[in-house]
């Protein structure tokens, strides 16, 4: 087995999101021999999340699993009650339907049921390949089906370095953690700061991020939907309309002190949320602020989300049915009349 290969101390780059996986995932099976990872092709590197894993820690800790959803995430389960924490590329995120019972009924519930005397330090990785073409097998956005399982965190990651301080959390974490990667901005780099090579990089789990300050509304984005809302937070700025983005980053848990901080003081919300528009996300998001800011509420609390449809293959159709930067501009017009 090769040495990990040395961390250059003075260069600070900007990150892309493989690059944060890659290195969240190095660091981590550096510093902790327990840290596995699990899932397919990930020896031959074929999606480009694994590099140089099976040369630096070997065969043992990179273990190639058959395309079978419910058993890579059943073996993840017990292998981390036997004291292993593992990392587990699903690749894409409609391939969570095929191990729901082991998400339900094993990983949220385990520790639970057996007293605390089980932990589950199991993170699994799964990426939203929507707006591609992909059509409906493969363009699901089901992290809201998850929020409403107990005993699961979830992470959406926006940015590459909120993707590597994130990740490495999670990785930490002694309970279940999904990461759900928006795939649209695995090509954008140049958002968060540069990242030195020797400074570890921490995102601590339900902590959210004021992406722009503003004064007259509150645009709450996840994954994509935080770039929608400051390129609508621009345009609105011509206008004189002054917006405050928040990019969540981790919905389970969430930070309600900054999400219901922030309306209280600008009275107005808009929730920006790629999901499908019923039981999503924003509709959790938009429900809080209404219990618990009502008396600041200067308007109606708008969601910007995709249309409760399937996805269809034809591109010209798929690109109606997601938010869009005009779609927010609008919701946030009609949330100031």
């Amino acid at each position: 087995m090769s040495a990990p290969p040395a961390r250059n101390p003075t260069r600070a780059r900007q990150l892309g999101f493989l690059q944060a996986i890659n290195r969240a995932q190095h660091e981590e099976m550096t510093r902790d021999g327990s840290v596995v990872l699990m899932g397919q092709d990930l020896r031959a590197n074929v999606f480009g999340a694994a590099a140089g894993a099976l040369d630096a820690f070997g065969p043992a800790r990179v273990r190639d699993l058959p395309l079978a959803e419910a058993g890579s995430v059943g073996v993840a389960a017990g292998a981390a009650m036997a004291g292993l924490r593992p990392i587990v590329d699903l690749t894409v995120a409609s391939f969570v339907f095929g191990a729901m019972d082991q998400f339900v009924s094993q990983l949220a519930k385990a520790r639970y049921m057996f007293g605390g005397q089980a932990t589950l330090p199991v993170v699994v990785r799964a990426a939203l390949y929507y707006q591609g073409g992909t059509a409906g097998h493969h363009a699901d956005r089901p992290y809201p089906m998850f929020m409403n399982v107990p005993g699961l965190k979830i992470i959406v990651p926006s940015t590459a370095p909120d993707l590597l301080g994130l990740l490495k959390s999670a990785i930490r974490d002694d309970n279940p953690v999904l990461c759900f990667e928006d795939a649209n901005l695995w090509g954008r780099k140049g958002r968060g700061p540069a990242i030195p090579d020797d400074v570890e990089h921490l995102v601590p789990l339900g902590s959210a991020a004021i992406r722009r300050p503003g004064t007259d509304v509150t645009i709450v984005g996840i994954g994509l939907g935080s770039y929608l809302a400051l390129e609508a937070a621009e345009e609105l700025a011509a206008e004189g309309v002054s917006a405050e983005v928040i990019d969540p980053r981790t919905l389970v848990p969430m930070d309600w002190p900054t999400i219901l901080g922030s309306v209280g003081r600008t009275g107005r919300c808009v929730v920006v949320d790629p999901a499908n528009r019923t039981c999503s996300a924003a509709s959790e998001i938009a429900a809080r602020v209404v219990e618990d800011c009502f008396g600041a509420l200067r308007g109606p609390v708008a969601r910007v989300t995709t249309d409760d449809t399937h996805v269809p293959f034809s591109p010209a159709l798929e690109k109606q049915i997601y938010p869009t930067q005009a779609k927010v501009v609008a919701a946030v017009r009609r949330a100031l009349a």
